[in-house]
Parts: structure tokens; C-alpha cells; sequence
């Protein structure tokens, strides 16, 4: 009984009771970023002075301010406002206002109360400026709140009797942006009567302070009616009187805004009839302004006259008289006041023949009456594009040629009689000058004929040494007409004078003498004989083929002949055989020609090509084949994309307008084709250590893939955002490839892991930046992966290699769906031809120039993304970037790249080649902030990061050239 009551003792003692405890919920954490404005008000109540207070404000503007925080920081700078009493704490608390109320996504009507509280209490003239300022900005953000504005304006208008000139120039601008029509101002102050208190429009307002004491009050006048005009407000008519007066005024910014405010209105009113000053003549408002901002060439600043001389050239509705006048110094006849027979007759009646004494001074001359009064436009106005060519300054004689520019290019008649002021500008001392005269007499070409005189003056331009004027001259020629034979003999003459003593020029000689023979079939052909040394008797010997001179004298006579169906009578046999070898050889220089050769007729085959429409119903038409390829088994599939890809190489060859499209389709097909041949069924079926050749093969072929997406990427351009979304499908599947491959050769998790983690990285990337293409990939790759995504973010790595391996191999092909237009990015390299055997010799540990010469065309930025690359026969490569001054734009969407590559090596035993070619950089980074939205100026880029690093690569888009070069050992 003992042992039973001790063994139950010890049972309740160890009894063990579970004491279930409720799970406390977990605490959250709130990140929450310190209030901007309770750290600024600390900072200014720690200020101890002005100074401290002015430094702390100085800080904190480099700084910036989230949208929630912005009015509590206002708060806190105007309650700090109201207590400074230094005026240059104030200025900077004014300045922050303005620069707060420009932040995004915040609305300052909440301070514009507040704002013109300051205003009116302000005494310093220098914080009052600034408050309007800050009013002005704050109504510019507010442009659907009549009720601020008007109450903007009338502060303005209030403050517009200040005596410091900044004021007043502030509250001009605040009207020129803000003010209106419709809106009934008074100059008045509150309570004060003053002889100014009518009721008056913005327009009277702003023109009352033309004759303001200070210039610079005045200019700010005359920019404030400027901005009106600019806003779409009608400027009176009444303010042509006021501007023309300000146009003799003392400052030269004041003539210079008056320039404008008389362009303008010559533009609103130009057929308004104007009276001369003390004379009954009219004339319209469009002639007197033109007479008026011509003798403003002749002004004494020289900024002044750039601007008269840009002005002039605008004014198109000008008459062909006044027009005409200002390339004579003397006034002509039509501009003067003439009197009528009547007037004439009662002179001659009251003069008499001779005096007969009665009546005292009867014989004095008449009073000579004022130059101004009695013509039409003032005689300096007379030659004013004379005085702007030979002005000192060349920024002006810049102006003026551009002014003759768009006056000649709208008045045939006018093109011609400047003809010889623009040829005499082809000997002004700057090569700027020089340029732009070329660049105008090209312009207005198709309204002028050369006389021999002048074709003499312009090909003496061929002689300067600077080769962006000798190549401007060779456009220009292109697309000029000559008046004789003797004219096409001279620009032959001195163009194969160019080509001997520039020999770099070939190419652009050859083209000039192209157009040169085409413009002018009928003048070229009695030079036949002479040109090509023929001789009705006897033989001559035949020309060398390798003399660049002989062909510029075919490529003359070709395009000569294409228009001139008699001419090819004049030719020797040896002509017709030189013929075929520059068709194929200069097939761009020499037209396809019906030459009689031997009973056969030459027909070139390039001459019967296709047109552009069936060449694309084609391209289409092969798209469309391609997307069946679902139905095909695996053969059939790859044999048909062999088939559409040799097609569309093709086409692209023969149509050069649709070689973008068929490159870029011949492409993506590429990368498909590649991809099907990867995901082979016995590939995937086998073991491992069973097909390393084949997993070889797949590797190769997924970098393949990669390297072509980025050539599709930006390589082409003008891709829309649907064919970048397309182009980034492939290159996610080609990135599931590679990461399929790592996972069947190569041992570990870890790596596997990463890749993996990486991989759903891009699929996030991919998803956000394509959004809304999307719709448009339905049932392919990528909308199969999204699906999955739940499950692949949680699955094993082994598990998701599997998930993309089934997701591969049962997608499809997407259809490609093509722009309006895509340009393909291409290179061609002029110099060096990599046709010389004589090898570039230098001494060793020395480098030597290599000039190269390219033409770019549909490049985007070039100065940051071309670059030159020089591969030695050691392997080595050298990368370099040309200087942004080594690009030329001649066209919209073509560049020249002229600069020279220095290169150096270690001694050789003999000469050999190196490969010199153009390279196009590109960095992903760019796509992945295509869609980004636009930052506030309160943002930052610290926290928009990329998913992806940046993939940085280089492109080749040009032929190799390869050039002799050898290093040879120093001497010594």
C-alpha cells in the first residue's frame, strides 16, 4: 500500500502541464522619411544671424523636396519670412517659393494669398522683384484659374509705378504672359486717384512704358508685347508708330527688340496702308518696315545688324522695287516721289524763262526739300544686303547670305540679280563665310545659269586647301546649269585639276561630273571627239583604265550619252569594252546605256527591275508563308526557313529602297531557324554524355541568337515598340537556352541558382517594360512564363530548367509584324580603297596617320557610338573613338566621318596587312529606360535600378579594309 501511494506521489509531481501561451501579433515596421519641413524649421530657428540663416537656406536648396512635404516647407519659409528682417534672406526665401511651386504634382494656389501679402508689405525693391517673379511662375502654374491671374495682373499693374527698374521689368513680363484680352486694367493704386487711373487693355499698359526713362524698362516693354504676339494675342496696329521710333533709340537692346516688335506687325498688317512722314505718299505697312529695318543694317552694333539681317530675310511679302533696292547703294527711280505733269506744268508757268526783275528774288532757287521726305524709302536703307556683305563682322555677312538665301529661294528674279554678290562671297577671308555662300548658291540653283565669268570666280574655290568647302563646291556644280560648251570645258578642266593636286577628292569629282553631264547632254556632245581623243582616220592608242582622270572623262560622257541618243556614234570600240567595266565596277556613276557594240545591242539587266509595290506585296507575302510553319513537320519547317531567308537576301539586293525591311525580316528569321535546329528531339532525349556535340552546337547557336537580337535591336531603325518587344522575346528564349545547357553540362546548384534568380529577373523586366504589347504575344513564349510565374518563383531550380524546356520546345513562332519604314544602320568606307600594294612604312616605336574617310548613313548620334577598330595579323585590336568636330552632316539622315587613326607596332620582317573597320556601339541600358517615366526635379535616378546589367557590345556595320603597312626597326 506504501509502495502504490509513493509511485501515485511521484506521478503527480511529474506531471507535466502545457501551458499554451496566445502568439503576441508581430510588430510592423514603418519606414517614414524625416519631414523636410521640421528639419528646416530646426535648421532656422538654430540661425543665431542673418548668415547662418542664409546658409542653412543655401543648403537646403540643393536638396530635394518630395510633393507631400512642399507645403509644409512654404508654411515654414513664410512664417520664417515674416520674422527676417535682412533683406537678402528674404530675396533667397522668395527664390525657394518660386522654385517650390515649379514641383510636379503640386498645386500653389494654396500660397498665392500669402504671396501677394509679402508683396504688398515689402519695402526693398530688390525682394519685390523677386516676389513677382515668384507670382509669375505661380500664375504660369496656374493657367485655368482666371481669377489668379487677373489678381496677378492687377498687382503688377499696382507695382508698375516703382521707382527701381527691376520692378517694373518684372511686372512687364508678368503681363507679357499673363495678361489678356478681355480683362479691364487700372494703373491706379488702392485708394490713391492719380491721373493714370483709366480703364485700359494690357496692350496700353505695356506701350505706355516704351518711353520709359531707363533702356532697360524699355526693352523689357517691347519683349513683353513680343510675348503677347507669342501667347496668340493680336498686337495693335497703333504700335507701329512707337516701335519705329525706338528703332533710332540710343541702346542698341532696345533697336534690337524694336526689330522685332516692326517684324511683327509687318507680318499681322502687311497689305495696311502707312503714311511718309511730311509728304501725301502711302504705302504699305509690309515696304515701309522692309525700308526701315534695312537701314538698321547700317546700325552701329553690330548684334543689332545680325538681327536687321535676319529679319529681312522673313519678310517675303515685301515688293519686288524695295526688294531689288537693297542691292543698289544708289536710289533707284522707282522708289522716288515722283509728281505728276500737272505739278510739273504749274512750276514751269510761276518760274518763267527769265526773271524780269519786278519782283525781289524771283530767280532764287526753291527751298531744297528734305532726301527723307521726298523718297520712298530712306537712303540708307539703299544697298542693304551690299552693306551686310561687306560688313566687318562676319556673324553679319553670315546673316545677310542666309537673308539673300530665303528672299531668292521665293523671287526668281531676285535669285538673279544677287547671283553676283553670292559669287563674290566666295572670296571672303573665313571659311565659315565661304561655306554658307556655297551652301545658298546651291539652295537657289534651280532659278540661275552660270555665265562663264562666274563659273570662273566659283571653280577658283576649288584651290582651297579646306576640303569641306572643295566638297561643297562639287555639290554645288552638281546641280548648277552653264550657259555653253566652253563653261562644261572649264568646269572639266578644273575639276581634273582638283582631282591631280587632291587626289583624296575621287570620288566626289566623279559624282559632280555625273550630274554634270546628265544636266547638260546637249553641250557635252561636240566635245565628244576631244574628250575622248578620237580621230574620224586613224586609230588612237587606248586609254589607261587605271587613270582616275580618263574615267571622270567617261563618267561626263555616260551621263551625258543617257539623254543624248546620237552621241554613242562618236565612241570607239574600245569605249563600248570600258563602258561594260565601269558599268559593273561604278555601277552608281555609269546609267545603264543602249550601246551598238558588234550587231548586239548592251542592254544593262539592271535596267528592268521591278517596282517598289510588288517588291513589297512580295516581302509581305513571305511573312505571311512563314507563320504556317506550325502546321510543317520539323524538316519541312527549317527547309521552308532557308527557302524565305535566301528570298529576302535577295530582294534586299535587288531593291535598295526595301533593304532595311528584308534584312531585318532575313534576320529574326535567322535567329528562329537557329532556335528550331537547338531544340531538336534527339537532342533532348538523350543522355548527356551521349550528345556533347549536339550541346555544343545548341550553346553556340543560343550566343548566336543573343549577338543577332542586339544587331536587330540597333542596328535598324525606326522600329516601333511592338517589333522591340518581338526582338526581346527572342532574346529571352534565347536566354532560357542558355540556361537550359548550363543546367544539363555543368555540375553545382549554386550557379544554377543564380541563373535561375536572374532569369526571373529579365521575365520581370520584360513584363514592365512591355506592358502593353502584351495583348500581342499571346500564346507565345513569354505569356506562357507569366502564367507560370507564381509557380516558378516558388519551384526548385531543377524543377523550372524543366519548365522552360517544355515551355521552349511547344512555343511558336511569333509573326513579325513590320513599320511604316525601317533603315538599316550601314558604313561605307571611302579611304584608304585597300587597293594599293605599297606598304605603309614607319619606324618602329613611331606611329603613322592612317586618313580614314566615311560615309554614314541612318546612324544614330554618331559622335557616341561609332567607333574605328584596327586588327593587327598578331590578333591585337585597336578601338578608338573618333572626336565629335570628325563628323559632317551633308544630309538629314547621312553623316561623314573624316579623321585619322594613328598606328604603331613592333618591328616586322616584311610587310603585311592589317583590317581597318567601323563599329557601332550599343548598351541595353538605353531600352531598359525607354518606357521609365519622366522624373520630377525632385527626383532622383538612385532608385530606379535596372533588373538587368547593363549589356555593353560593339557592332561591325562596315567592310573590312585591309592596308599594307611595315614597321620598320629604328635605326641605330
Amino acid at each position: 500500500m506504501a509502495a502504490h501511494l509513493k509511485k501515485r506521489v511521484y506521478e503527480e509531481f511529474s506531471r507535466v502541464v502545457q501551458i499554451t501561451h496566445e502568439e503576441a501579433p508581430a510588430k510592423k515596421l514603418r519606414l517614414t522619411k524625416p519631414s523636410k519641413s521640421a528639419a528646416l524649421h530646426i535648421d532656422l530657428c538654430k540661425a543665431t544671424n542673418s548668415t547662418d540663416a542664409l546658409q542653412y537656406l543655401l543648403h537646403f536648396a540643393r536638396k530635394p523636396v518630395e510633393v507631400e512635404s512642399v507645403e509644409g516647407v512654404v508654411r515654414i519659409l513664410l512664417e520664417h519670412y515674416y520674422k527676417e528682417t535682412d533683406n537678402s534672406v528674404r530675396l533667397k526665401i522668395a527664390s525657394l517659393l518660386g522654385l517650390l511651386s515649379k514641383t510636379q504634382g503640386f498645386s500653389p494656389d494654396c500660397i498665392v494669398d500669402d504671396a501677394i501679402n509679402t508683396l504688398n508689405n515689402e519695402k526693398s525693391h530688390q525682394v519685390l522683384a523677386q516676389l513677382l517673379d515668384t507670382l509669375l511662375v505661380i500664375g504660369t502654374q496656374l493657367p485655368e484659374s482666371p481669377t489668379v491671374r487677373l489678381r496677378l495682373i492687377q498687382m503688377a499693374c499696382k507695382h508698375l509705378s516703382d521707382t527701381y527698374f527691376g520692378v517694373r521689368n518684372k511686372c512687364l513680363k508678368l503681363l507679357g504672359c499673363l495678361g489678356t484680352v478681355d480683362a479691364a486694367l487700372t494703373k491706379d493704386n488702392e485708394g490713391a486717384s492719380t491721373s493714370l487711373g483709366d480703364v485700359k487693355d494690357v496692350q496700353s499698359i505695356i506701350s505706355d512704358y516704351f518711353g520709359d526713362q531707363d533702356p532697360r524698362v524699355r526693352t523689357a516693354a517691347l519683349k513683353a508685347m513680343l510675348q503677347l504676339h507669342e501667347r496668340g494675342m493680336k498686337i495693335h496696329e497703333i504700335i507701329y508708330d512707337q516701335a519705329c521710333r525706338l528703332l533710332t533709340d540710343d541702346y542698341e537692346q532696345v533697336r534690337s527688340a524694336a526689330v522685332q516688335m516692326v517684324w511683327v506687325l509687318s507680318q499681322l498688317y502687311p497689305e495696311s496702308i502707312v503714311p511718309i512722314p511730311s509728304s501725301n505718299e502711302e504705302i504699305r505697312l509690309v515696304d515701309d518696315a522692309f525700308g526701315k529695318i534695312s537701314h538698321m543694317v547700317s546700325d552701329g552694333s553690330w548684334m543689332v545688324r545680325v538681327q536687321a539681317a535676319k529679319t529681312l530675310g522673313s519678310m517675303l511679302q515685301v515688293s519686288p522695287h524695295f526688294l531689288e533696292q537693297t542691292l543698289d547703294k544708289k536710289l533707284m527711280s522707282d522708289l522716288r516721289r515722283k509728281r505728276t505733269a500737272h505739278e510739273r506744268a504749274k512750276e514751269l508757268f510761276t518760274s518763267g524763262e527769265f526773271s524780269s526783275g519786278r519782283k525781289w528774288a524771283d530767280d532764287a532757287p526753291k527751298e531744297k526739300l528734305d532726301r527723307n521726305t521726298v523718297y520712298l524709302i530712306a537712303s540708307g536703307a539703299c544697298g542693304a544686303f551690299v552693306h551686310g556683305l561687306e560688313d566687318e563682322m562676319f556673324e553679319v555677312r553670315i546673316a545677310a547670305v542666309d537673308a539673300l538665301s530665303k528672299l531668292a529661294r521665293s523671287s526668281p528674279s531676285f535669285a538673279e540679280k544677287c547671283l553676283d554678290f553670292l559669287v563674290d562671297m566666295f572670296n571672303d577671308e573665313i571659311e565659315e563665310v565661304r561655306l554658307q555662300s556655297i551652301h545658298v548658291l546651291r539652295e537657289i540653283s534651280t532659278h540661275i545659269t552660270l555665265r562663264e565669268d562666274q563659273l570662273d570666280t566659283v571653280l577658283a574655290v576649288l584651290e582651297d586647301s579646306s576640303r569641306d568647302i572643295r566638297e561643297a563646291l562639287h555639290e554645288l556644280i552638281c546641280y548648277t546649269n552653264v550657259s555653253t560648251k566652253e563653261c562644261v570645258q572649264l568646269a572639266l578642266l578644273e575639276l581634273l585639276k582638283n582631282l591631280n593636286k587632291y587626289p583624296t577628292d575621287r570620288n566626289s569629282v566623279w559624282k559632280c561630273l555625273k550630274f554634270l553631264g546628265s544636266r547638260h547632254p546637249t553641250l557635252v556632245l561636240p566635245l565628244v571627239p576631244e574628250l575622248l581623243s578620237t580621230h574620224p582616220y586613224f586609230d588612237t592608242p587606248e586609254p589607261d583604265m587605271d587613270d582616275p582622270a580618263y574615267i571622270a572623262v567617261l563618267v561626263l560622257v555616260f551621263n551625258a550619252a543617257k539623254s543624248c541618243p546620237t552621241m554613242p556614234a562618236l565612241f570607239s570600240d574600245h569605249t563600248f569594252r570600258h563602258y561594260a567595266y565601269l558599268r559593273d565596277s561604278l555601277s552608281h556613276l555609269v546609267p545603264p546605256l543602249r550601246l551598238p557594240g558588234n550587231g548586239l545591242d548592251l542592254v544593262d539587266s539592271r535596267c528592268s527591275s521591278g517596282s517598289v509595290e510588288s517588291a513589297q506585296l512580295f516581302l509581305q507575302q513571305s511573312l505571311n508563308r512563314v507563320s504556317t510553319i506550325q502546321n510543317l513537320e520539323v524538316p519541312g519547317a527549317q527547309e521552308l526557313l532557308n527557302f524565305t531567308i535566301r528570298d529576302l537576301q535577295r530582294l534586299g539586293e535587288l531593291q535598295m529602297e526595301l533593304v532595311g525591311a528584308a534584312d531585318f525580316c532575313a534576320t529574326y528569321l535567322r535567329c528562329q531557324l537557329l532556335l528550331m535546329k537547338a531544340l531538336q528531339e534527339k537532342l533532348w532525349n538523350m543522355a548527356v554524355p551521349l550528345c556533347l556535340k549536339q550541346n555544343v552546337t545548341a550553346t553556340a547557336a543560343a550566343k548566336q541568337i543573343l549577338e543577332e537580337t542586339y544587331k536587330l535591336e540597333f542596328l535598324y531603325g525606326g522600329l516601333e515598340s511592338r517589333q522591340v518587344a518581338t526582338i526581346h522575346h527572342v532574346r529571352l528564349q534565347a536566354k532560357a537556352l542558355q540556361l537550359v545547357l548550363t543546367a544539363r553540362t555543368r555540375q553545382g546548384l549554386d550557379p544554377l541558382i543564380s541563373s535561375c534568380e536572374k532569369f526571373l529577373q529579365d521575365i520581370e523586366s520584360f513584363q514592365r517594360l512591355f506592358l502593353a504589347e502584351l495583348p500581342h504575344l499571346q500564346d507565345g513564349f513569354v505569356d506562357t512564363l507569366l502564367e507560370l510565374m507564381p509557380r516558378l518563383s516558388s519551384c526548385k531550380p531543377v524543377e523550372m530548367v524543366k519548365i522552360l524546356q517544355t515551355t521552349l520546345r511547344q512555343s511558336g513562332l511569333l509573326q513579325l509584324r513590320l513599320p511604316e519604314q525601317i533603315h538599316r544602320a550601314t558604313a561605307t568606307i571611302i579611304e584608304p580603297t585597300g587597293e594599293s600594294d605599297n606598304p605603309l612604312r614607319f619606324t618602329t616605336g613611331l606611329v603613322v596617320a592612317l586618313d580614314i574617310d566615311a560615309t554614314l548613313e541612318h546612324v544614330q548620334d554618331p559622335q557616341n557610338t561609332v567607333k574605328v577598330q584596327v586588327l593587327y595579323p598578331d590578333g591585337q585590336s585597336h578601338v578608338i573613338h573618333p572626336k565629335p568636330g570628325d563628323f559632317r552632316k551633308p544630309a538629314p539622315d547621312r553623316h561623314r566621318l573624316i579623321t585619322q587613326v594613328y598606328l604603331s607596332h613592333t618591328a616586322w620582317t616584311e610587310p603585311s596587312q592589317i583590317e581597318v573597320r567601323l563599329l557601332l556601339a550599343y548598351s541595353s541600358s538605353s531600352t531598359t529606360f525607354l518606357s521609365a517615366p519622366k522624373l520630377g526635379w525632385s527626383d532622383s535616378m538612385d532608385g530606379l535600378q535596372s533588373p538587368e546589367a547593363a549589356v555593353e557590345g560593339t557592332i561591325p556595320f562596315s567592310k573590312p579594309v585591309k592596308v599594307y603597312i611595315m614597321p620598320k626597326p629604328a635605326r641605330r
